[in-house]
């Protein structure tokens, strides 16, 4: 040990077998041909509305990929990804085991890339997907002709038509839930919250649905959708718009989560996120959409469970992700002055953590501080501190530190609004006391 210790257990790995999905009923009252109870009528009516749509979006969908899609100015890839719609597409775990080999192919590239700003790389992944499978489909408050609320749909409606971008009316719940449907039904819809905060009201359907009906219908179901948008604390939001709903889904049995912070990995994660057969949540930050990155033209996607070393390092880990990467590289500059070397982990992944990266980083510094706009209370903080401690206690020389947002709504007034959020100096300080 170190310089610290105390009478807890040593380190335990949590269980990697997940359980056994639900057998579908074999009973013979489910057997063709039995008698059913009689339907509902309205119930009867929803069912073959949705069947009537979902035949009218494979149909238009169908006669799309014959037809030329008008293109805008884009990126060498937009362009080249109308020429390969018959590629094979990489799925489900098929994309974890591409991405860092990807990755590396992209870095290795003469292109030189092309730069752009973080929603237009968002943009750029949903032209690509979209042009490529033509199940993909988006939905949300006004995504159509306006183009969305942060101008990552401007000029879908145009390219794939009204019913692969569909306008919903401000109904979140409704909205959600026809989503889920689509993605029974083979489709692969991304749902876009105007803000994530509204999505509070689609938890029933993010939970009940999204999470559980792989399981609960016995495997019989894939739920392939994607739900992204805006979040965090932006610029004078006020507390209903400066949400930060990675804890409220933390807890949701079947769903991934993972949150971009560059440009490029805001591309790759949506790129992998739309291809896996698993719901994935997308948490964009307000603050982030105009962050200006080269990315390749080359196709890349990002590993859905991998995180991303930033800064390699010595003396402490610092995990962070989204916005507070950024607070945390301006704290770096300050330390190495000071002459610290701390080691940046963006974590990415939300869930689940990536345990092997961090892992070989709190055995390397056997320091760990984590930095997080999540609140303090039951944050992905607290989450990401009890996983090290359950599985690299012994490599610790100093109890694990977290830095968090204040537990109050945030206000509006900005001295009081950058008071509830974690700045580079507590940054500094906290790296000082944990290296003491």
């Amino acid at each position: 040990m170190g310089r610290w210790s105390l009478s807890w257990p040593s380190a335990r790995r949590p269980c990697s077998r997940s359980p056994r999905p639900l057998r579908p009923p074999t009973s013979p009252k489910h057997q063709r041909g039995a008698a059913t109870p009689p339907r509902d009528p309205m119930a009867a009516a929803a069912a073959a509305s949705l069947h009537a749509t979902a035949a009218a979006l494979h149909g238009a969908v169908s006669k799309s990929r014959s037809a030329a899609i008008p293109q805008v100015a884009t990126s060498v890839r937009v362009a080249a990804a109308s020429r390969r719609r018959g590629s094979a597409r990489a799925r489900g775990g098929l994309v974890a085991a591409r991405a860092a080999a990807v990755k590396d192919e992209a870095a290795d590239t003469n292109s030189g890339g092309h730069e752009v700003l973080m929603f237009e790389a968002l943009r750029e992944a949903m032209i690509e997907e979209m042009t490529l499978d033509p199940t993909v489909c988006m939905i949300g408050e006004d995504v159509g002709d306006y183009g969305g609320s942060y101008k990552v749909s401007k000029g879908l409606s145009e390219m794939f038509g009204d019913l692969r971008v569909l306008d919903t009316p401000i109904a979140e719940n409704s909205f959600t839930g026809m989503g889920v449907g689509a993605a029974m039904k083979g489709l692969r819809p991304v749902v876009e919250g105007m803000n994530m905060g509204f999505l509070l009201l689609a938890y029933n359907q993010i939970s009940n649905n999204c999470g559980m009906l792989h399981y609960t219908s016995g495997g019989q179901f894939k739920i392939p959708i994607v739900i992204r948008g805006p979040g965090g604390v932006g610029r004078q939001l006020g507390a209903e718009h400066s949400q930060r709903l990675e804890s409220y889904f933390q807890s949701i049995p079947g769903l991934q989560m993972v949150a971009c912070s560059t440009p490029y990995n805001a591309k790759g994660l949506l790129k992998a996120a739309i291809r896996s057969e698993n719901p994935v949540v997308v948490f964009e930050h307000v603050l982030l959409y105009n962050l200006k990155e080269k990315i390749p033209d080359e196709d890349y996607i990002c590993c859905l469970e991998e995180a991303e070393m930033v800064r390699p390092g010595s003396q402490v880990t610092i995990l962070t992700y989204s916005r507070m990467r950024y607070h945390v590289m301006q704290a770096v500059k300050t330390l190495v002055n000071k002459g610290y070397d701390p080691e940046v982990i963006d974590i990415r992944s939300l869930k689940p953590f990536d345990l092997h990266t961090i892992g070989n980083s709190v055995k390397k510094t056997h320091r760990v501080l984590i930095v997080e706009e999540c609140m303090r209370t039951g944050g992905i903080g607290a989450s990401l501190r009890s996983a090290i401690i359950d599985n690299f206690w012994d490599e610790l020389d100093a109890p694990p530190m977290c830095l968090s947002s204040q537990d109050v709504p945030t206000p509006y007034a900005a001295p009081l609004e950058d008071a509830t959020v974690v700045q580079p100096p507590q940054i500094v300080a906290a790296v000082e006391e944990i290296c003491r």
